[in-house]
């Protein structure tokens, strides 16, 4: 039997998947419509938003738009690379079963 792919840990977290997924179809999003999208709480988000930032997966900007703050979120291409390692990993582990 050959040996079992490795799941990236950073990615594996559903939230992080999530917004990896999501991030990988736009140019760049804002936290607000990342928070609608995946249902989840601003402390939960950005804890999550922090990890995938860490690991290099993702870049963030922020700016002001008529005074008020706006924080936009943009998939690198090392992050873009690991979805793409994640999901090739994903379907060899369940093979036939897809």
């Amino acid at each position: 039997m050959s040996e079992m792919p490795e799941l990236n840990p950073v990615i594996h977290g559903k939230l992080r998947l999530a917004l990896l997924s999501l991030l990988s179809g736009v140019d760049e999003a804002e936290f607000t419509w990342l928070r609608e999208k995946t249902g989840s709480t601003d402390g939960n988000l950005g804890a999550q938003l922090m990890k995938l930032e860490e690991a290099g997966y993702i870049a963030m900007k922020k700016r002001f738009v008529l005074r008020k703050p706006q924080t936009l979120y943009r998939m690198t291409e090392k992050g873009r690379a690991a979805l793409t390692e994640y999901v090739s990993a994903l379907k060899e582990l369940l093979g036939s079963a897809i």
